[in-house]
């Protein structure tokens, strides 16, 4: 067994996972189940995760497009009722990750189908992709859609170990609590013959509930990038704008509820909800699939014009 497991490890910000609330009656808590002391580490919303935990959780998802004129005065709304994610300071931090699919791109068919129950497999770095090696925490993640609600699994890795799990099919160095989740990996992997098809890249900017609003999520996403190749997370490679910039995604993730002020604040703004998906956007985006009518035009609304492409559309890292 790889040293890593053996010692107690420094841990790891993991700055997407919300804090779990109480049950609701006649449901189980959030989580991992039966660590309860995983569950109180939870409460403190942001908690640092060793690289060993394994975690779970639900949640609803709701998705706006923002004209990145109107972030300003919403990042005041969102910081006078929320916290900042510590992690991310007063800019936010970087997210990348890389989707593995089908040669017949079935997770994106079935995201565009609308099919209740489906699923993706990613892995995801937070921060700066630039710094990234083999020993970098990356999280290995099975994000589903049952109905309404998105769970999110995932175990936290070396990514070393990451890439020999997910690229090269490799059962590798485990805590006992994780087997039953990476068993699930290797069997989507294999059984579907999953490779990597599209990294998507952004910068977030995160902010979490407090008293009564705790288990609220709401991030802003800037600047979305992706490629279709070169999938190493820590590639010194080009990335093209699948999302125009000016504008931003704006998620609010709640585990029960969203508070009044926020949908006031949503309905006030005049936002539409989006079914527009980070991994679709980039596989449309360069041509593996037809644009569906979820893809967010690369053209700002109402122009028609055609001729060169606008510098928001223009290839960067």
């Amino acid at each position: 067994m790889r040293s890593w497991l053996r010692r107690a490890p420094s841990r790891a910000p993991d700055p997407e996972v919300p804090p779990d609330p109480p049950a609701a009656p006649g449901q189980s808590p959030a989580g991992t189940g039966s660590d309860d002391r995983a569950r109180s580490d939870d409460q403190v919303g942001h908690a640092l995760r060793a690289p060993s935990r394994l975690h779970a959780f639900n949640r609803y998802e709701i998705k706006y497009l923002v004209p990145a004129d109107d972030v300003p005065a919403l990042r005041d709304e969102f910081a006078a009722r929320m916290d900042r994610d510590s992690h991310g300071g007063s800019t936010g931090y970087g997210v990348w990750s890389v989707y593995y699919d089908t040669d017949q791109l079935r997770f994106y068919w079935e995201k565009i189908e609308g099919l209740k129950f489906r699923r993706k497999l990613r892995v995801r770095h937070y921060g700066d992709r630039s710094v990234v090696t083999d020993d970098s925490i990356v999280h290995v993640e099975i994000k589903q859609r049952v109905n309404r609600v998105t769970q999110k699994r995932r175990v936290a890795l070396p990514y070393g170990l990451a890439r020999d799990l997910c690229d090269r099919r490799q059962m590798v160095d485990h805590a006992p609590e994780q087997r039953a989740f990476l068993d699930e990996v290797l069997e989507l992997l294999c059984g579907l013959d999953l490779r990597p098809v599209a990294m998507t890249g952004y910068q977030r900017e995160a902010f979490v509930g407090r008293g009564s609003d705790l288990g609220l999520r709401v991030t802003l996403d800037h600047r979305v990038r992706g490629r279709d190749r070169d999938f190493h997370l820590g590639a010194d490679a080009e990335n093209r704008l699948i999302v125009p910039a000016k504008l931003s995604v704006l998620e609010i993730k709640a585990n029960e509820r969203v508070p009044y002020w926020l949908t006031d604040l949503v309905a006030g703004s005049n936002m539409s909800i989006v079914r527009m998906s980070k991994y679709c956007q980039s596989v449309e985006a360069f041509g593996r699939a037809p644009r569906s009518v979820f893809h967010v035009a690369d053209e700002p609304v109402g122009t028609t014009a055609v001729g060169p492409a606008p510098d928001y559309a223009k290839s960067e890292v």
